[in-house]
């Protein structure tokens, strides 16, 4: 045997390939955690770099505010809604059947039940035999209704007692003027219980980017008015004023026989407004929050349309209509209400007219209150 048979046997092509692949492997390995811590930063990056409800609030696209303005494009359309609110109910146009009237003549009642009114549980006093008209007790969805406008109030035009009532709290003060309210502006409703001038989320002022006339720490009460005779799912459903929305399609509301309780209802929730975003609610635009607490409480009757050109001397005509009504008070962010602004900025109608606080009608006396009110 030579010498060169004898020497000790190298590694093999294979082992070589095992160890080579190993080592290629680890550098693998260590490249994608590399790869990894870098693309983990980068989300955390991303993460941090996110916008806040507030900044997004402030970007509301310019497509928008062409809208707003109102250029005429094909892309803007036609508003079929617009001036369907009615005045007169003869098809001659001439009675002025909607115009408000005396509450009262000669001690007659001239009208038919009205809203706001005490939904305290278990009121019971109204005095307008209403039990032939059934509130719409369902979810208005459930009844063929959308909502067609959003709009709020300066504090409560309902009474809840101790949830929002005479002994509630607030700033002291209206933002529109940055001093103390006049009786010429908006009427003051009822307050609810949570403000707190030592605690900063209900203090604290926010940069309001979109509505108008707005204070944190201050209680509204927001309305969402429902009709069957909504464009409902088209780009047309959100109207101002919010009649034109309820009576946007011909032949479905009715006084005789009525059916106005049946195709118009509206949503009413009492909110206080905190800058906090541990608050926030993103989609106040299309209807109240049913969640928890929110909704659990329910007064369900008969009124009307509300605001401050009505009283307990002058009482609306828009009745009977269903009113669905959240007893509780509750902490909503003030970035909630702006995002709201910005959702109606972006309809095809004109909605600049619901951007602030409307006044509050006076609680609506007993006498002019229905009595078919039920918890349910």
């Amino acid at each position: 045997m030579d010498a060169k048979a004898q020497r000790p046997p190298g590694p093999s092509c294979l082992a070589v390939t095992v160890v080579l692949t190993g080592f290629m492997g680890l550098l693998a390995i260590g490249a994608t955690n590399f790869a990894t811590l870098a693309m983990v930063n980068d989300i955390k990056k991303d993460i941090e770099d996110m916008p806040t409800p507030t900044a997004v609030l402030a970007a509301v696209p310019k497509t928008v505010e062409a809208a707003m303005s109102k250029e005429a494009t094909l892309i803007v359309g036609t508003n079929v809604c617009k001036g369907k609110k009615p005045i007169h109910s003869d098809p001659a146009g001439t009675d002025g059947y909607f115009n408000n009237v005396d509450c009262m003549i000669n001690g007659v009642k001239q009208a038919l039940e009205q809203a706001g009114a005490n939904v305290t549980a278990g009121y019971s006093a109204g005095e307008i035999n209403a039990t032939s008209r059934t509130p719409i007790t369902d979810p208005y969805w459930k009844a063929g209704l959308c909502p067609v406008n959003v709009h709020w109030h300066l504090g409560a035009e309902h009474l809840s007692m101790g949830e929002f009532d005479e002994a509630g709290k607030g700033p002291g003060y209206y933002a529109a003027t940055g001093r103390k309210m006049l009786a010429a502006e908006a009427r003051q409703g009822l307050r609810c219980k949570h403000y707190d001038a030592k605690d900063k989320k209900f203090t604290t002022d926010y940069d309001w980017k979109h509505c108008k006339g707005m204070q944190v720490g201050e209680t509204y009460e927001v309305h969402w008015p429902h009709s069957a005779a909504g464009a409902c799912g088209t780009p047309n459903q959100y109207q101002t004023p919010f009649y034109d929305g309820v009576f946007c399609t011909d032949g479905i509301i009715s006084l005789s026989p009525l059916n106005t309780f049946q195709k118009i209802g509206v949503q009413a929730q009492v909110f206080t407004i905190v800058n906090d975003e541990d608050y926030y609610y993103p989609d106040l635009m299309r209807g109240m929050i049913v969640e928890g607490d929110f909704g659990a409480d329910m007064a369900k009757y008969t009124g009307s349309t509300t605001g401050t050109s009505r009283d307990n001397v002058r009482c609306s005509a828009y009745t009977p209509i269903t009113w669905q009504v959240d007893r509780k008070c509750h902490l909503i962010s003030a970035s909630s209400f702006d995002k709201m602004c910005a959702d109606m900025k972006a309809q095809r109608d004109d909605m600049s007219g619901d951007f602030y606080p409307h006044g509050a009608r006076e609680l609506v006396a007993d006498h002019l209150a229905a009595d078919n009110q039920v918890r349910k």
